[in-house]
């Protein structure tokens, strides 16, 4: 059986990212085919091994850096890699990597974190990043983008969901069901250590949709210490608004994540997210997390037994959950052991049996195809 991995690209590392190499390490013979690789991960540890095929996107100016202007192109991009010769096509899908043309006789598997958030539910806050006299055009480029997603869904033979939420949401938007298989979380690497410290953490790409000013203006209000860890395009807003209590610093190598994770009271999680690897890195290390009660955090994240929610997505929701929090007689080990359940060990054990079994039944399918001509 010959596999091919196909993924988006490797620009902002993150969960996508991580799966993407946990499917190489699945199929190390695999080749990976992907948009593009940007400089600072090109020799980073976690596309080691790899034998990555980028597209033309790899060559255009600036496109490393702001990738994301590239949007329209990223169709004929994903079309452009030949896949003959390959029995087994996993896609590993955010944006658009589902919609390569696998041969006529392959299996694909896509394994979907979502549905293209920012043509779908969220089109409306990425067109006003952008001046008004482009909005018209940006409106038609994600219609014209949902069109080609849409239709590209009939590429897939199987989907795999990272979560309940999202498997809901590929049935909303591709009217196919999919298999939910939760993404791997390190817990081998993440563990606890140390006494806690007495600040709270934020683990997040600044970006506006992450809604981290919710954290902010609740801090500020609360003037308890937050340290956020991560960089992006929103922060300068976010350090505007920041009171003398909230750091920022940055983004931090792997083991300063882990670090500082081990020190918080507990992790804010104020995004309605996908799934979110992060809050159950957090809960490896045996810290609760304070998580806005929707989307995948539902998932995993326990009320009063591994963290808190809150109700609404305003600083007023957030501070009274953190009050809440104070409370809470969290129980270290008993995070740890929810947080287990998602082990790396627990992903690769049940892909590799889905793939399995999806491969078993299209050898059976392929043999009861008619030949010849009647």
């Amino acid at each position: 059986m010959k596999v091919a991995i196909v993924h988006d690209f490797f620009c902002n590392l993150g969960g996508s990212d991580q799966v993407a190499a946990e499917l190489h390490q699945l199929y190390p013979d695999a080749p990976v085919y992907t948009l593009l690789v940007s400089d600072r991960n090109r020799q980073g540890a976690l596309l080691q091994g790899m034998n990555i095929t980028t597209s033309f996107v790899q060559r255009l100016p600036l496109a490393r850096r702001r990738h994301e202007v590239y949007l329209p192109l990223f169709p004929l991009a994903v079309e452009s890699f030949d896949l003959t010769g390959f029995d087994l096509v996993l896609s590993s899908s955010h944006a658009c990597a589902k919609g390569v043309i696998p041969a006529p006789e392959a299996l694909h598997i896509c394994y979907c974190h979502t549905p293209a958030r920012y043509a779908w539910d969220l089109s409306y806050l990425y067109a006003r990043r952008v001046p008004r006299l482009l909005r018209g055009y940006i409106a038609l480029v994600m219609h014209r983008f949902r069109v080609w997603d849409v239709s590209t869904a009939s590429r897939v033979d199987h989907f795999v969901a990272n979560s309940r939420f999202v498997a809901r949401r590929i049935e909303r938007y591709y009217r196919r069901p999919a298999t939910v298989i939760y993404p791997p979380v390190d817990t081998a690497y993440f563990t606890p250590g140390g006494e806690s410290g007495d600040y709270y953490l934020v683990v997040s790409r600044l970006a506006a949709y992450k809604q981290i000013d919710l954290a902010v203006e609740a801090f500020n209000r609360l003037g308890k210490p937050l340290w956020i860890v991560g960089d992006g395009p929103d922060r300068r807003r976010l350090q505007a608004m920041a009171g003398a209590n909230v750091r920022f610093l940055g983004a931090l190598a792997r083991e300063g994540v882990r670090d500082a994770m081990r020190g918080c009271q507990a992790l804010v999680f104020t995004g309605k997210e996908d799934f979110g690897i992060t809050p159950l890195e957090v809960q490896a290390t045996g810290r609760p997390v304070i998580a806005f009660g929707g989307g995948g955090a539902l998932e995993s994240v326990i009320d009063g037994i591994s963290g808190v929610f809150f109700g609404e997505q305003t600083a007023e929701s957030l501070c009274e959950a953190v009050g809440r929090a104070a409370y809470v007689s969290f129980d270290q080990d008993a995070i740890r052991h929810h947080a287990i359940q998602f082990d790396r060990d627990v992903f690769c054990r049940k892909m590799t049996a889905f793939v399995q079994s999806k491969w078993d039944e299209h050898l059976v399918t392929d043999r009861q195809q008619p030949t010849g001509e009647s």
